[in-house]
This record gives C-alpha cells, sequence and structure tokens, in this order.
C-alpha cells in the first residue's frame, strides 16, 4: 500500500529535492507552497505523514501545526532553521512528532520518516466501519460507497465516524457537538443539522439509500447493517 507524504514547503527548491528523493524511495508525494493550502490539504486529504517547515507565508509552520492538531493526529516532522530553537521546543509541545533542522541530509531525514511511521503503525488503528455498501476506514481517512469515493470534509467525515460507532444509539445534538466538535465550540447546536444535511446530499441522495434517521425531539441514528 502507497504511504502518502505532504510537503509543505515553500522554497520551491527544497520541495523540489525532497519530492524526487522520496518517490525514488517509493513514496506518494503531494506538495503546498504556503502555510494555508498546506493546512487544507492536510485536512481533507488522506496523509501518512506531513513534512512541514516552519518557516512559511501565510500561515506559519507552527500555526499550521497548532489548526491541524485540533483535528488530527496525523505524524508531523518539522523543518526547522539551525537557530531556532524555541520553533523545535513549541513545535514539540504543539505536537509534532520530530523535528530536522536545516541544512540537513537526506539519509537522516530518511531514517526520521521512517521512525515516525513506525511509531504511527504501532497504534492501535481503529476498524474500518461498515453500513451495506458503505466502508469508512478512520485509519485512512477514507469513505467509500460500493467503489465511489466519498468526498467528506474533516467535520463531515468525524460526524459519520461518531454515528457508526454508535448504531443504534441515538445520539443527541448536545452530544454530538460535544464528540465532533468539542468541548469549547462556540457556535449553535444546529450545525449538526446542517452538517447531517450535508452528508444525507453526499450519500442518501447519491445513491438512494437512508442512511441517517432523524429521532424527533431527541436527535439522529443509524440504524442496523444497511441495504
Amino acid at each position: 500500500m502507497a504511504v502518502n507524504i505532504l510537503i509543505v514547503e515553500d522554497e520551491g527548491a527544497i520541495a523540489r529535492f525532497l519530492e524526487l528523493e522520496l518517490t525514488h524511495e517509493g513514496y506518494t508525494v503531494a506538495k503546498a507552497s504556503d502555510g494555508r493550502s498546506g493546512l487544507d490539504m492536510a485536512l481533507n486529504g488522506a496523509y501518512d505523514l506531513i513534512l512541514l517547515d516552519v518557516m512559511l507565508p501565510g500561515l506559519n509552520g507552527l500555526e499550521v501545526l497548532r489548526r491541524l492538531r485540533a483535528e488530527s493526529d496525523v505524524p508531523v516532522i518539522l523543518l526547522t532553521a539551525r537557530d531556532a530553537v524555541m520553533d523545535k521546543v513549541s513545535g514539540l509541545d504543539m505536537g509534532a512528532n520530530d523535528y530536522i533542522t536545516k541544512p540537513f541530509s537526506i539519509e537522516e531525514l530518511l531514517a526520521r520518516i521512517r521512525a515516525a511511521l513506525r511509531s504511527g503503525a504501532a497504534e492501535k488503528r481503529p476498524a474500518a466501519l461498515r453500513w451495506g455498501r458503505l466502508t469508512l476506514d478512520p485509519a485512512r481517512h477514507t469513505a467509500v460507497y460500493g467503489q465511489e469515493p466519498l468526498q467528506l470534509t474533516y467535520k463531515e467525515f468525524a460526524l459519520l465516524q461518531t454515528l457508526l460507532e454508535n448504531r443504534d444509539i441515538v445520539q443527541t445534538r448536545d452530544m454530538l457537538m460535544e464528540k465532533v466538535w468539542g468541548y469549547d465550540y462556540a457556535g449553535e447546536t444546529n450545525v449538526v443539522d446542517v452538517y447531517v444535511r450535508y452528508l444525507r446530499q453526499k450519500i442518501d441522495a447519491a445513491f438512494g439509500v437512508k442512511l441517517i434517521t432523524t429521532v424527533r425531539g431527541m436527535g439522529y441514528v443509524i440504524k442496523g447493517d444497511g441495504p
């Protein structure tokens, strides 16, 4: 199975060098050249590891990491300047798995990538969740209906995962808010209704099924094993 790595690096020569070396090692590589696009790709793609430069335009790497860790535990290796000690400390405190200082040898970077991937693989990965022809794989953050990939945002995926993990158990809006959006979410609980509607558009309407059932006055539930 291919290992997908995202490189978030604004220096074109370094990004291209990394892309060539990683591709040569058999990895599948995607690139982003600024913090905002890197964060968007990281949150909406299925990556096994992210190489994240600290000094980026738009959003710096530490801010990208902070926002990413609110949504994902994908392994991250920071690329830092040699004298940026506080960047290293802050990055590790924010949840980076490792860091490497520029300039670095490709052999050292490859060794650190292998170590981070082994560490991630050693953690217990949740099993795939199925309902009829729908398959949700939390470990790889992928969803398919039959052979058709589903393009779900991070929150849509998390909501669907929560409902599938609690099959036949009604989830109130407050329960879903807590599990998917977290205790500190400042928005309204009707955001749950909005995201249920998104899922129904992408799954129920698209494939002619009834995935999510509304329990009036309570919340939502996915019943049984599907058609």
